[in-house]
């Protein structure tokens, strides 16, 4: 039987504690890519550091998220999830103060081992302190939050940003200061220890080969941004020797005793085909989502309050949608619901490529951001039904980690790997015009007409040719949905 780790008078501050400090994940992560432009011209960051200051974070903590839970389990969920807020705000603080990208990069990378910690242990510790039968309505409340702080924070952090000036971009980082001191004076005042587990193992050699791994394909897609595009030799050594290690860590899940990564879940292939989707769908998301409002910002000149405003449908469609189409699952079946919201993601996402040239905010940006919050309200909820049935009741937990993980895992390698994309479509866009002082996603200053126009063409064609990739990776998407995925009423 599960301990509780909170009596009832206390459970809601274990609530209240886990909301603050998902919120701080949450505003991070909806409002890191509004406030790259204002990072780049305030701390004069190339496109290649821009990257790293999103990598940085992602890869830590897709790396250690399998760890961060089985830690929770090994050493008690409140001594993990305080040591995960504590390191998170530690960095944030740093994130705040950053006098240079590398510094940024450095706080960002540890921010990330603290979310690796964090985030896991935010569910279960609500999981934990609640009896079986008031649990779901607890979630419920912490979903609502969740949504409620992403579909927030990028209108905020937006018109902060219009208002105050690239500069502000620190106080989206700084805010996590009084979130994180409210959820550990919570946690350390009114929640009791729970007993851990002595007994679990924890995968460290797998944790070690999956971060240097993912570090050396990252570096070797990115570089260290000295050349807009890394060269050729250095793309494959670097990530030659990622795919290395990634074959030493698969040897070792295969062979460790405990592992982070348990790959006999793999040879269901309901398991396979949702975490194969994840993967190709959550790489156009995290692409896609990254390079946009660089694009409008940077490119086109747009404020980052409205930018913030033009994706705002995307937030409150996903989130309107998703409980409904988690009932539609059960009754379709997972395949179809994920295929149709991938084939409507990928048309969000060709339109906005073919629309790119207009520069039209209302009549293009937002249509899109509506119809791809569409598709990924008839995604979202039946992708977790479809993880969760394809494994035993048993390893349900593990399941959605694992799932968890692939997803960010797509958006590091999407943001690294289609950043040399971008670079080499601006440049060769650029044409006669390549000596320019410009660079993709950055405004220019003292431009002839001329020359304002040949960098803005250049802008579009990079990032539609963005859009048109991660378009096709949804079909790919939709297409694994409907092969692999239950469909109900077929055999």
């Amino acid at each position: 039987m599960t301990q509780e780790i909170a009596a009832p008078q206390s459970r809601r501050f274990v609530l209240v504690a886990a909301i603050l400090a998902s919120s701080m994940g949450f505003i991070d992560g909806s409002v890191i890519s509004i406030a790259i432009p204002a990072i780049r011209s305030d701390l004069g960051a190339t496109l290649a550091e821009a990257q790293w200051i999103s990598n940085g974070y992602l890869l830590f903590l897709s790396a250690l998220i399998l760890l961060g839970g089985a830690a929770g389990d090994r050493f008690g969920l409140r001594k993990m999830f305080g040591l995960g807020i504590v390191v998170f705000v530690g960095a944030s603080v740093i994130c705040a103060l950053a006098p240079t990208p590398l510094v940024l990069v450095i706080a960002r990378a540890v921010q990330g081992m603290g979310a690796a910690f964090m985030v896991p242990g935010s569910l279960a510790i609500i999981a934990k302190a609640y009896p079986r039968e008031e649990r779901g309505r607890a979630i419920g409340i912490w979903a609502a939050a969740s949504s409620l702080t992403s579909i927030a924070g990028p209108i905020i952090g937006g018109f902060l940003l219009t208002a105050l000036g690239d500069w502000s971009w620190r106080l989206v980082f700084a805010v996590n200061l009084p979130l994180g001191i409210g959820a550990l004076a919570l946690l350390w005042f009114k929640v009791a220890p729970d007993r851990p587990e002595a007994g679990r193992k924890l995968d460290v050699a797998g944790a070690v080969l999956a971060t240097l791994a993912l570090m050396a394909i990252a570096y070797g897609l990115t570089g260290d941004g000295s050349d807009s595009v890394p060269p050729l030799s250095h793309t494959l050594l670097w990530c030659g020797a990622g795919i290395l290690l990634a074959g030493a860590f698969l040897f070792w899940e295969h062979r460790a005793p405990a592992p982070m990564l348990p790959l006999r879940l793999f040879a269901n292939k309901g398991f396979s085909g949702a975490n194969g989707l994840t993967f190709t769908l959550y790489f156009a998301l995290g692409g896609t989502m990254f390079y946009l409002p660089m694009t409008m910002i940077g490119g086109w000149g747009e404020t980052p309050a409205t930018v913030s405003l033009a994706l705002l449908p995307m937030g409150i469609l996903l989130t309107a949608l998703s409980s409904f189409s988690g009932k539609w699952a059960d009754r379709f079946g997972a395949g179809p619901l994920i295929a149709l919201g991938s084939l409507i993601v990928a048309l969000a996402f060709a339109v906005l490529g073919l629309t790119a040239p207009m520069h039209n905010v209302w009549g293009a940006v937002m249509p899109s951001m509506a119809l791809l919050g569409l598709g990924m309200g008839l995604v979202v909820s039946p992708l977790s039904t479809a993880v969760m049935t394809s494994v035993e009741d048993s390893e349900t937990g593990v399941a959605s980690g694992v799932n968890n993980a692939v997803a960010r895992v797509a958006g590091l390698v999407a943001v690294a790997s289609l950043g040399a994309i971008v670079a080499k479509v601006f440049e060769e866009a650029l044409g006669s015009a390549a000596e320019l002082p410009v660079f993709f996603g950055i405004m220019a200053t003292g431009l002839s007409a001329g020359d304002e126009a040949i960098r803005l063409a250049a802008t579009d064609s990079a990032f539609a040719t963005i859009c048109y990739i991660t378009a096709g990776l949804s079909l790919v998407s939709a297409l694994v949905a409907w092969l692999t995925l239950e469909r109900k009423g077929r055999s």
